[in-house]
């Protein structure tokens, strides 16, 4: 049934949200229902978005986020008041520290009944207003176009991250119909002659150049066009922490990840260039160890970034670039540098240890128990070209760090915060976004338990991903931060699990139980057929405790 409004036929303010968000772009909205926001269901109904029903309001905020981070549009999560809008709070720290274009709208309770400790009545700005860009609540029925706009604006606008709009559930129902507000144009910034110089300079007098990329803002084209440029010129790039992927794993200018679990060659990488070009992100504090590798550093930096503030950075700055990385690298490949020995030398020796260190283990199965090694040999050999990976937090990442090939812009989803929980939400919205695309996603047994049900949405939906389960019986990065700190004394950190492959099947996926080595190309083999055919599958994998990727 129609709401009120529009029975009359006058759209309501809730049918405008959506006619606005429409206009925007977006394509789904993960949502957790609630009664607070009836009305902007119901202007679902008849949308052109696709309603994504989810089974948490954490699954549904990590997979708007992770949608935010696959487009330039914002993901857009919908919840409902107090327990609905707590629980989507971790999506949005997530969102926050991992600068993602991301809008969350929460139901609120209805306007009169402010401030009488009504059900489920909470303060939306007092919740959000420190780990959100904005938070705006919707109080005039004639404003829920331009708040759309706003919000979507704001979420994308500078370094980009989560919007909060407070949704009244009397608000939305009432009759207003205005012309949709037109999209708020964003500022993208870019070099002036003033920092092309000084770039092309500091290139010129550079013997060992070292580009970090990171952060969301890029785009698979602009990711491409940087690639060739830096190959082109023999010049070396290493990837901000879980952001691999816009320098392709198989290039000869990508030299490898920097931040936690980074290899041993890398760690040295900062202080051994004579030049750092931060593109996209800043040297905050994991890439830094810490805020210490740049502490009293005179070296040169620059640091593209369209955010003036730099929030997050650590050390003296030379020169600071205010610009996405589009318009950036747009006047960059205009730069024709000569390509330098120097340049070669130093790229080639960084790039051979970056290839020894990334090549795939054997995955010829041997005797005894499972074996994650053997595992990701086998994973890597079935893979197609633009096969993407997500994972949340824990030491079962340290294998698609390593190993998986990341082979474009967005090919990596993960958590930046190293929040635990994301790697199914975001493997679902991966697979929705790229229903063609291979989307593994590799989970820890303690993460997997955390929004393992969302598997019950790609079902539902039809996601498709494969997801691989490191059962260690264990949350295995705290034991490895206790038995440094407290040797011996294992405490609050072992975990008895349940059969991970029976879940799968009882949602409506394939589930493969492996606890033996030779077992574990048949199970990949099964893996790759399901997911081939619309299904996802479940490999559940029983390995030793202290098994590490390095």
């Amino acid at each position: 049934m129609a709401s009120p409004s529009a029975r009359l036929g006058t759209p309501s303010a809730g049918h405008m949200i959506v006619r606005s968000l429409e206009q925007h772009g977006v394509e789904r909205a993960y949502v957790v229902p609630g009664e607070s926001y009836l009305d902007v269901l119901d202007g679902l109904h008849d949308s052109s978005i696709q309603t994504v029903v989810c089974r948490h309001e954490g699954g549904a905020a990590y997979m708007a986020e992770a949608d935010g981070k696959m487009s330039i549009t914002p993901g857009v999560a919908m919840v409902t008041r107090g327990p609905g809008a707590a629980n989507a709070h971790v999506g949005l720290h997530t969102a926050w520290q991992d600068s993602t274009p991301m809008v969350l709208f929460v139901g609120l309770i209805p306007f009169e009944h402010r401030e009488k400790e009504a059900f489920q009545e909470f303060d939306p700005k007092a919740w959000f207003d420190t780990g959100a860009k904005r938070v705006m609540v919707l109080d005039h029925p004639e404003r829920a176009s331009e708040i759309v706009a706003e919000a979507m604006f704001a979420a994308s606008s500078g370094r980009p991250g989560p919007v909060v709009v407070g949704l009244p559930e009397d608000v939305i129902t009432m009759p207003h119909e205005d012309p949709v507000h037109p999209e708020i144009p964003i500022a993208t910034g870019g070099m002036t002659v003033t920092d092309w110089k000084a770039l092309k300079a500091a290139l010129d007098g550079a013997d060992r150049p070292l580009f970090v990329f990171g952060g969301n803002d890029w785009t698979h084209d602009v990711a491409d066009e940087f690639t060739r440029w830096l190959e082109d010129h023999n010049l070396p790039a290493a990837a901000e922490w879980r952001c691999q992927g816009t320098v392709p794993f198989g290039s000869p200018s990508y030299v490898g990840p920097l931040g936690y679990g980074r290899p041993d060659f890398t760690q040295s990488l900062m202080s051994e260039s004579d030049l750092l070009v931060f593109v996209g992100t800043v040297p905050g504090d994991v890439i830094t160890d810490g805020f210490t590798v740049r502490q009293n550093w005179d070296k040169k930096n620059f640091i593209v970034a369209i955010d003036p503030a730099l929030r997050g950075r650590s050390g003296p700055v030379t020169h600071q670039i205010v610009s996405k990385p589009e318009p950036f690298i747009r006047d960059l490949v205009r730069m024709d540098l000569p390509v330098r020995d120097a340049w070669r030398q130093w790229t080639n020796r960084l790039r051979q240890a970056q290839a020894e260190f990334s090549t795939a283990p054997t995955s010829v199965p041997g005797d005894g128990q499972a074996r994650m090694a053997t595992l990701m040999g086998g994973l890597v050999e079935r893979l197609e070209d633009d096969a993407m990976v997500t994972f949340g937090a824990g030491e079962h990442t340290n294998w698609a760090h390593r190993y998986f090939p990341t082979n474009g812009y967005a090919s990596m989803l993960s958590a930046r915060n190293g929040s635990m929980g994301y790697s199914v939400p975001s493997g679902i919205a991966a697979s929705l976004r790229y229903p063609d695309r291979q989307v593994v996603t590799i989970a820890g047994d303690g993460e997997f338990l955390m929004n393992g049900q969302e598997l019950a949405t790609a079902t539902q939906y039809g996601a498709h991903p494969l997801v691989v389960v490191m059962d260690n019986q264990e949350y295995g990065t705290i034991r490895t931060h206790q038995e440094r700190q407290y040797p011996d004394r294992v405490s609050g950190t072992q975990m008895v699990n349940p059969d991970f492959a029976l879940m799968a099947q009882s949602f409506g996926g394939l589930g493969v139980r492996v606890e033996q080595d030779a077992d574990v190309p048949a199970a990949l083999d099964q893996a790759f057929a399901a997911i081939s055919e619309g299904t996802f599958a479940l490999i559940h994998i029983i390995v030793e405790q202290r098994v590490k990727a390095y």
